[in-house]
């Protein structure tokens, strides 16, 4: 497997939220970096310069001013960053720590960071405060060219392994709320089901009855689970599809054809949901922006 091992000052400001100016300033200063040279003259750098790089960030976040940090040897640097881990630190250097191990395709790291995180947060928060503000970078990172699908593909696997795990510890426990069953899929042609799937792990954690179908499902296969409940949330997560231009003709027949009852509704989340024409939804159709905002209304 051929890793993307050299980066351009770009990526380095995309992975690292440090303008490229100033990265050429702390460069010309301070000595931070040594980028090494193309034959035309143009920077590029290696995965050591991207990780001192981010843990310099994470330093001088905390008001270690740059001329002091260059004045530490590497080992220095990330003996420094140890000793300045606390609560809001710990988030921002296990993001750093999973997206060094997205870019060298290293499964032991990501583990590695994730075990040390369980030992100071549940799987909650590690979800809301580190996996989400990951993913949304990513997304950032992939369009920006930074990364390639290859990395979002391992990433994504890895945090959808940790979903299923904890998502089996909690599949046994009694339900104890019984007025609704939630029935989660994902439409046509749509396989992003990371965040439907810690949706399914919150209602399941609620005491609810939660179904998950999963990716790409008929609308007309919905219909079928009507046989066997009452008072079902359809909830599902609009990422690519339905397109923009289909979204509006998508819930209209989803209206006639699995809410034409008095008792089923559905909750939506995802990107394409800014598309939606709310004029025309009916009251049964809900709208959240947000996985927390959803999970506050179970």
């Amino acid at each position: 497997m051929n890793i993307k091992n050299v980066f351009s000052i770009k990526d380095l400001e995309n992975l690292s939220g440090v303008k490229a100016h100033t990265i050429r300033i702390w460069e010309k200063r301070y000595n931070i970096l040594q980028p090494m040279r193309s034959d035309t003259n143009i920077r590029y750098y290696n995965l050591e310069s991207l990780q001192k790089l981010l843990n310099i960030t994470l330093l001088h976040n905390h008001g270690f001013k740059i001329s002091r940090i260059a004045t530490f040897s590497d080992e220095a640097i990330s003996q420094m960053v140890l000793d300045v881990l606390s609560e809001k630190s710990v988030k921002n250097h296990a993001i750093n720590a999973l997206k060094i191990a997205m870019m060298k395709f290293d499964q032991t790291s990501f583990s590695v960071t994730y075990i040390n995180l369980l030992e100071e947060k549940s799987f909650n928060e590690i979800f809301y405060e580190v996996f989400i503000p990951l993913l949304e970078e990513i997304g950032l990172l992939w369009q920006t060219n930074t990364i390639t699908p290859a990395h979002e593909h391992f990433i994504s696997y890895l945090i959808r392994q940790k979903l299923l795990i904890n998502t089996e510890k909690i599949q046994m426990l009694p339900r104890t709320k019984t007025d609704k069953v939630f029935i989660l899929y994902l439409p046509l042609n749509e396989i992003h089901e990371l965040g439907l799937m810690y949706l399914h792990y919150e209602i399941m954690l609620q005491g609810y009855q939660s179904i998950y179908l999963g990716e790409s499902i008929p609308m007309e296969n919905l219909n079928d689970l009507k046989r066997y409940f009452d008072s079902i949330v359809f909830v599902s997560y609009f990422t690519v599809q339905p397109q923009m231009d289909q979204i509006d003709d998508y819930l209209t027949k989803f209206t006639n054809e699995i809410l034409n009852d008095s008792t089923s509704k559905l909750w939506l989340l995802g990107k394409m949901t800014r598309f939606i024409d709310t004029k025309k939804l009916i009251p049964n159709t809900v709208i959240f922006d947000t996985i927390s905002e959803c999970v506050d209304n179970l």
